[in-house]
């Protein structure tokens, strides 16, 4: 008692403090398990005696507090604190029935105090997004909205934004901001928002990344003005002027369509000939004048200067002493002396003229003009009987059996400077479209290796050689004149058919074909546009034909008019790729046009010079052919064995090229290869190999499969694109593999390859892949085409005027399954011509000539009825 009293005197507000209800300093506050660590609530009050904690309604054990005892400073007044734990297990026995929580009991001599609850909560973030961001592709000055919902969690997820793995700060971008959603804002597409952007959920427990959306600004090829007109690409006579645009206002970006339509316009133009001026004939002499001197005159005028053209030369009057200068002054009689002495001239200079026509005459008929032999040759052994006059739609021309009598004809001339002997052309008796025997016809052999040096030799001096491949083995060329011919590159499925007449009489070309390889020749590719065909040569360049030759190349395009916006680009004697054509469009101009087939394309031109397929896809849907090839060693001396596969573009130049390389290799064929149609999906392709034996062969490989990235493919480009398995033999007594290689588009269809081989066994590359084709690369003359050179004039003469009920060219065209490019070849001078020359591109030298004559056949008796019921 006294101790208190003394306590009482010293602490002179503890009296005071009896009579104070008890205020909290500390309350418990909400708090979030994370996994299983217990969580700690504290409260501290002033003043108390007792202070307890209530969690759900019910006291917590008092062993379960932790009490600490104090003196507030400034009051004096005494302090207590107190502090529990709660377990995950304690909140979880209630789980689903409320929420736990728990608030402190304060007591003093006055009464008691509660403090606020505090809930006690399990955190957790679930994994899946509610919501992800996908890809998208916008146009620039678009906007964007990339949706986020984050995943269930407690606390509630945190959202923020990465652009390539950088946090996006919409205080420092204005064009940016993140909606109460979470979506992510654009307000206008920049270029520089192109980029991968993730939506990461975050709180106490966990972050979470959505998967990444990749967004693609992209700018659509806006045409510029036009260039002004080019000069006149001839100084004298017809020509070409050209004007062009490109396509960078803007220039196409990140997949952009280009610019629709021609980027070259051309149009013909003329230009006067200057014409120089030459004298006309001189006038007769005057009369002897007093001077004893006469004179003569003659003007410039036959023809006169124009157009530029240089003036006559020399003087316009000459003057002479008419009398020997023996007078001083006409003697009488002067005047006739003068008039005979002409007279005596006059007679000389006729006979000096009469004795050179004799000389001129009989050397003329000592030789033959080139033209004439030539024609000869054709015409010699096609002599019909009985011909009557008849209309041009007359039947009868059809008809008429040729009188194919052995005949031979020695062809004595030469179409160029050679040494050879004199070539012969025998034309026995034939069908109506009879080939001209089984002899070769070729008037110029341009393959033996001589003449390839001394061809080119003369092409090295031309300026376009440096952009030509060196080497001959992928070039083909001869010497041609009007009978047309044909060049082939072997084993390409690359010709160039030169058909007759289309180079003037009188006039001999030396024409190339030739394939590029494409790390040759740089051919620029925009957005989504993928080479198609071969780049091919054919020249010498800017020689201009008077009728359209063909060249044929193979392509890989799974053509769809929906699906494929298709150009035919030429390279400009600049260097620069320019479209002249655009497939299924209305040609702009008449000097190209195109047949796509499903394994060829014919291409019809009347310049010579660099040529290429170029497509776009206009839709996912679009896919190109791939050629799958499987090659392995011949022999595996050692543990380690590889097996190639190569993914090409399905065309015969380029599995000729890697049949090449591995032969050089030693590699050998496994099995057959296969077609794959690769899709314009942005996804790649992957190989994998299986159901390889894991006791004999095991993968050196680390991954499950091997990838070649989409573009890689798409651009056509890289012709040689492969993956290699790399296998180990655990003995080498094992000599035989079996296994699968899978070959698949991600999130598309894919080819199995079923490898089974004997490794010791030396297998030979297959013939068959790769047929050899017969014949020399050059042919000139009737041994290039099948078709009788009489016969196909027979047919031109006869269906190329129009006929009754349409009995012409045209059904010929209907009966051959041309009828689609009626108005390509109604745009020419002989459409059946066009016809015949497409027939012969596309069937030499395999073609059955008889379907052919049935064809024509039927066209004939067609328009023969007509004729009879005319006649009745």
């Amino acid at each position: 008692t006294g101790a208190q009293q003394s306590a009482t005197v010293a602490n002179p507000a503890s009296g005071a403090s009896s009579d104070l209800l008890p205020h909290f300093q500390l309350e418990p506050e909400d708090v979030y398990i994370v996994k299983n660590k217990a969580v700690s609530l504290a409260c501290r009050a002033t003043p108390a005696t007792q202070i307890y904690f209530k969690c759900n309604g019910e006291w917590v054990h008092q062993g379960d507090h932790v009490t600490q005892h104090s003196t507030d400073r400034s009051t004096g007044l005494p302090v207590m604190e107190v502090r529990i734990e709660v377990t995950r297990q304690q909140v979880e026995k209630i789980f689903g029935l409320e929420e736990y929580w728990c608030q402190c009991v304060a007591w003093s001599s006055s009464g008691t105090t509660k403090s606020q609850k505090a809930f006690v909560r399990i955190a957790y973030l679930r994994k899946n997004f509610e919501q992800e961001p996908t890809a998208r592709e916008v146009s620039i000055e678009q906007g964007i909205v990339l949706p986020c919902r984050p995943p269930e969690g407690i606390p509630p997820a945190e959202v923020e934004w990465l652009r390539n793995e950088e946090l996006v700060d919409p205080a420092l971008d204005a064009n940016v901001y993140v909606t109460p959603e979470h979506s992510l804002v654009l307000r206008q597409a920049r270029l520089a928002d192109t980029a991968n952007y993730t939506c990461v959920a975050k709180n106490i427990v966990a972050r979470r990344r959505s998967a990444s959306a990749a967004i693609t600004v992209y700018v659509n090829g806006g045409w510029s003005t036009w260039t002004q007109w080019s000069g006149c690409s001839t100084s004298c006579g017809r020509g070409w002027q050209k004007r062009s645009r490109t396509c960078t206002n803007p220039t196409p970006l990140n997949g952009g369509a280009f610019c629709e339509g021609q980027n070259v316009q051309k149009t013909a133009c003329t230009t006067l000939c200057p014409v120089d001026g030459a004298w006309s004939e001189w006038s007769k002499w005057s009369e002897c004048g007093a001077e004893c001197t006469h004179w003569r005159s003659r003007e410039c005028s036959e023809p006169a200067p124009r157009n530029g053209g240089r003036d006559c030369h020399g003087p316009e009057l000459d003057t002479r002493n008419c009398t020997s200068e023996l007078c001083t002054h006409a003697a009488p009689g002067a005047e006739d002396v003068a008039l005979y002495v002409g007279l005596v001239a006059v007679a000389v200079c006729l006979v000096l003229l009469l004795l050179v026509g004799v000389l001129v005459y009989c050397r003329k008929k000592g030789g033959l003009d080139a033209d004439v032999a030539d024609s000869s040759i054709l015409t010699a052994g096609f002599q019909p009987v009985s011909i009557k006059p008849s209309k041009a739609d007359n039947p009868s021309l059809l008809t008429i059996q040729p009188d194919l009598s052995t005949t031979t004809m020695t062809y004595q001339g030469s179409l160029c400077p050679r040494q050879d002997g004199p070539a012969k052309l025998q034309l026995p008796n034939g069908h109506l479209l009879s080939p001209l025997g089984a002899g070769r016809h070729t008037l110029h052999h341009s393959s033996p290796a001589a003449e390839g040096a001394d061809f080119m030799a003369r092409l090295s001096t031309q300026s376009y050689f440096r952009s030509l491949p060196r080497g001959t083995n992928n070039m083909a060329y001869g010497t041609f004149n009007f009978l047309g011919g044909r060049l082939m590159i072997p084993n390409t499925g690359i010709s160039l058919l030169i058909p007759p007449d289309a180079i003037p009489r009188g006039k001999i070309y030396e024409v190339y074909l030739t394939l590029h390889k494409q790390e040759e020749v740089r051919l620029p590719l925009a957005g989504c546009q993928t080479l198609l065909s071969p780049i091919v040569s054919c020249g010498p360049p800017g020689v201009l034909l008077t009728r359209p030759a063909i060249l044929a190349m193979g392509h890989c395009v799974e053509a769809s008019a929906e699906n494929w916006s298709i150009r035919l680009k030429k390279q400009s004697c600049e260097g620069t790729w320019e479209d002249v054509l655009q497939l299924g469009a209305e040609p702009c101009t008449e000097l190209y046009y195109c047949q796509l087939e499903a394994q060829a394309c014919y291409v019809f031109t009347e310049q010579l010079g660099r040529f290429a397929l170029v497509g776009e896809s206009l839709s996912m849907a679009a896919s190109k052919r791939l050629k799958l090839v499987l090659f392995a060693p011949a022999a595996c001396p050692s543990l380690e064995y590889n097996i190639r596969v190569y993914c090409l573009s399905d065309t015969q130049d380029v599995l000729k090229e890697v049949i090449q390389l591995e032969k050089q290799l030693g590699g050998q064929l496994i099995g057959a290869p296969r077609v794959l149609h690769f899709k314009d999906s942005y996804h790649n392709l992957r190989l994998s190999i299986h159901d390889m034996p894991s006791s004999l062969w095991k993968s050196k490989l680390l991954a499950s499969y091997q990838e070649i990235p989409f573009y890689h493919i798409w651009s056509g480009l890289q012709p040689f694109l492969h993956c290699t398995f790399t296998l180990e033999r655990l003995s080498t007594s094992t000599c035989e593999l079996a296994c699968k290689i899978w070959v698949w588009q991600v999130e598309g269809d894919g080819q199995s390859f079923t490898v089974n081989f004997n490794i010791a066994k030396d297998t030979r590359f297959s013939d068959w892949l790769v047929p050899d084709e017969v014949g020399t690369p050059a042919l000139v003359g009737p041994s290039a085409f099948k078709i009788p050179f009489l016969i196909r004039q027979k047919i031109i003469s006869s269906l190329d005027p129009p006929g009754t009920r349409g009995a012409d060219w045209r059904t010929l065209a209907q009966k051959l399954n041309l009828d689609s490019h009626l108005s390509f070849f109604a745009s020419k001078a002989s459409p059946t011509a066009m016809i015949l020359n497409l027939w012969e591109a596309r069937h030499f030298p395999n073609g059955n000539l008889s379907q052919l004559a049935a064809a024509v056949a039927e066209v004939g008796k067609q328009d023969g009825a007509l004729f009879s019921e005319a006649e009745c």
